[in-house]
């Protein structure tokens, strides 16, 4: 009688293996899927107690771009009673980096839970919330700067979209009840867009963002004029006395460990002041991600609602927050940017590639305020 064979080992280690490579591929989309969403944090959930706005996605006919766009709004807790009661609202409108979209606030900054929470402690005073979609590709993001330039009048749609809004919503309808804020590409639009449309905007804000273009990207082909136009740091000497007879609220900082030149920041506060302004900038620990930009969220929200209680024409300070504040640390930041950027043009030139940029560098004008 023949001997019964045994199962191959391969029978079993086979299906097990694929099995087993199954599960950490769908690990490994889950966890991807999720930090995409979320950026490494949990799901934002409201504390129980704590009454809860809306989140909405507002879709429009954009008559800038010719074409159906969309936004989304946050409307604060008890929004349809109280605008039945003819209250009106201040406006924040937020601008998203590149890559990037609109419910990265949501979901990595957690706004609204952020703005429940302050709401019922009574630390800021109910606002509504817009974060605009800008061109979206395979990654997301929108590649244009928010501005009016080859990619498009990315500038005018935002404009588009504050109409919009003021049409379906319970607004305040002045310059006094708006502010525009954003994170890298974003925080350089709001500052370029505000100062642009002064008689819109009363507050900006600028987290991780930078404040003059060069002949790249959208502006690769523009003119000088153009790009002086959309540099904040050169234009804002333009809009002095503007500024000085309206008044304009700002808020600018990085993170300590951004790739950014730290001294811009200073430079630019120093401008904006010298223009009439009210100024806050600080350094604040982390680098150019949502682990900054989630910490400070709550200190930028408390900042826009005290400042949408007063008049833009209050007075002018300038108010360093944070670390490396000093100008003395900022110099030495900026001499460290300084070496790394050498180093890295030495290397290009060692291995026969373009050096890129020049290495830009500022002393600091020491001074009190």
């Amino acid at each position: 009688m023949p001997l019964a064979r045994r199962p191959s080992w391969r029978l079993v280690a086979v299906p097990l293996a694929l099995v087993w490579l199954v599960i950490g591929v769908l690990a490994a989309y889950v966890y991807g899927h999720r930090y995409s969403l979320y950026r490494g944090f949990p799901a934002p959930t409201t504390p129980a107690g704590v009454p809860q706005g809306t989140v909405r996605d507002v879709s429009f006919y954009s008559p800038a771009l010719q074409g159906t766009h969309h936004y989304l709004v946050y409307l604060p807790p008890h929004y349809a009673q109280a605008a039945a009661r003819g209250r009106r609202f201040p406006v924040l409108y937020l601008l998203h980096g590149d890559p990037g979209s609109p419910d990265v606030f949501i979901k990595a900054g957690a706004l609204a839970v952020r703005e429940d929470v302050l709401a019922q402690q009574r630390r800021i005073r109910p606002m509504i919330v817009v974060m605009a979609a800008g061109k979206t590709g395979v990654f997301g993001g929108s590649g244009t700067e928010w501005a009016n330039a080859q990619s498009g009048p990315y500038e005018s749609y935002v404009v588009d979209v504050v109409h919009d809004v003021d049409r379906r919503f319970a607004t305040v309808h002045s310059r006094r009840g708006r502010g525009i804020a954003g994170l890298s590409e974003g925080a350089f639009a709001a500052l370029n867009i505000s100062l642009h449309h002064l008689r819109m905007f009363s507050v900006a804000q600028s987290w991780s963002g930078y404040f003059n273009e060069t002949a790249s990207g959208p502006f690769s082909h523009e003119p000088e004029s153009v790009i002086r136009f959309n540099s904040p740091e050169q234009y804002v000497k333009v809009v002095a006395p503007m500024i000085h007879r309206l008044g304009y609220r700002a808020w600018i900082y990085q993170g300590t460990l951004d790739h950014n030149a730290a001294f811009h920041i200073r430079h630019m506060s120093d401008e904006l002041h010298a223009a009439g302004a009210a100024v806050h900038y600080g350094f604040f620990p982390g680098g150019h991600d949502w682990g900054l930009w989630r910490a400070q969220l709550p200190r930028m929200l408390i900042a826009a609602s005290s400042w949408f209680a007063t008049n833009p024409r209050s007075g002018t300070v300038l108010t360093s927050v944070g670390h490396q504040g000093s100008a003395a640390a900022i110099l030495r930041h900026e001499i460290a940017q300084r070496a790394k950027c050498l180093r890295r043009r030495a290397v290009a030139i060692r291995h026969g590639r373009p050096p890129g940029h020049g290495c830009r560098f500022f002393a600091p004008r020491l001074h009190a305020h």
